[in-house]
């Protein structure tokens, strides 16, 4: 950025105020496509200047350069200090409150370890949740078998939200069988060496903004009060009339529940996917099609008060920006302890 003419102002690890946000972050974008091996081999130039002598005898070979872990952290920049200590504890509330082991494994990116809203029974692997103060501030780490997503304020000013990876077999990378440059791509275990540093850093980026997404529910400025009386009266959609939902009642808060799911958030939601969570397997053709037909206008519903939206050229839904403010906020209600409320409003 000193190069760039782009000023800036850091402190720590971090950058508190940046003239420029747009060029700093193309001038990182860049830093992707870098070539990693050669950047490397000249550190090792300066910090083992012997390496030449000490191999030229063995033709052919050099160094292999790889990262045992690595850290990609999104920072989003409040302009006063205040405005992020008002909003942060709301997300560390709702992280620890709302955020459950399906819901980790959706942020990195491990679908296939979720069955109908629940951990695989093949899945072997471990998700913790821990809440950490220091000196610095408050710390919320989850952790998935060694990977790991934290959310923690810097200096004041800066919400940090950064992706541990430690083992990166646990993601995958579309490139050709190892030592077969040429050969078939597919889907193939992401490596350590410094050739897949590029797909580590989408795999972190997207976990960040999938995090980064789930906790910018919770910012919305207008009532509960106001955003549910939307909910619950009646509306027209592609001219037809949709009653208004019940949230809170018997018949609408498990739907609310079961779409906010958040293995939903990462592939969409499927007619199938609702019918299996919302009915028992049948057998029976007609009772089948009479449940999905149910799911399609309970579907319609949710579309009709701008919840859901459909992907474009498939069978799947997906929670629109309003539908996940509105139904985390309910949901949220729904799960506050009583006494605690009672309390604040006395």
């Amino acid at each position: 950025m000193d190069q760039a003419g782009v000023a800036y102002q850091q402190r720590d690890n971090c950058f508190v105020w940046i003239q420029d946000c747009s060029k700093a972050q193309a001038l990182l974008d860049q830093q992707l496509g870098s070539n990693w091996a050669s950047l490397l081999d000249n550190l090792l130039e300066l910090a083992h200047p012997l390496h030449r002598q000490i191999i030229r005898l063995m033709k052919g070979l050099h160094y292999h350069w790889s990262a045992s872990q690595s850290e990609y952290a999104t920072d989003i920049l409040f302009d006063q200090p205040q405005n992020l200590a008002r909003l942060y504890p709301q997300f560390i509330h709702h992280a620890v409150k709302s955020f459950q082991s399906p819901d980790v494994l959706r942020f990195l990116g491990n679908r296939h370890a979720l069955q109908s809203g629940k951990i695989h029974p093949a899945f072997k692997g471990q998700v913790t949740t821990s809440l950490k103060e220091r000196a610095e501030g408050v710390r919320l780490r989850h952790n998935l078998s060694g990977n790991s997503l934290k959310i923690y304020d810097k200096e004041g000013s800066v919400l940090r939200v950064e992706t541990t990876i430690f083992h990166p077999e646990q993601f995958k990378v579309y490139r050709p069988k190892e030592g077969d440059a040429h050969g078939q791509k597919q889907w193939r275990k992401l490596r350590r060496g410094v050739a897949d540093l590029y797909r580590r850093a989408e795999v972190s980026f997207g976990a960040n903004q999938r995090y980064l997404q789930a906790l910018a529910s919770v910012t919305g400025s207008s009532s509960l009060l106001n955003e549910a009386a939307q909910l619950c009266a009646p509306v027209f959609y592609h001219h037809r009339r949709y009653r208004g939902l019940r949230p809170l009642a018997q018949a609408d808060y498990p739907l609310l529940l079961m779409v906010s799911r958040g293995e939903f958030s990462l592939a969409g939601l499927r007619n199938a996917d609702l019918r299996s969570l919302l009915f028992k397997p049948t057998q029976s053709k007609l009772q089948f099609r009479r449940e999905s037909a149910a799911v399609s206008r309970k579907l319609a519903l949710l579309r009709a008060h701008g919840l859901l939206k459909k992907v474009p050229h498939s069978h799947r839904y997906q929670l629109t920006p309003r539908g996940r403010r509105i139904i985390t906020a309910l949901l949220a209600a729904c799960h506050a302890d009583v006494e605690q409320l009672t309390k604040m409003a006395a």
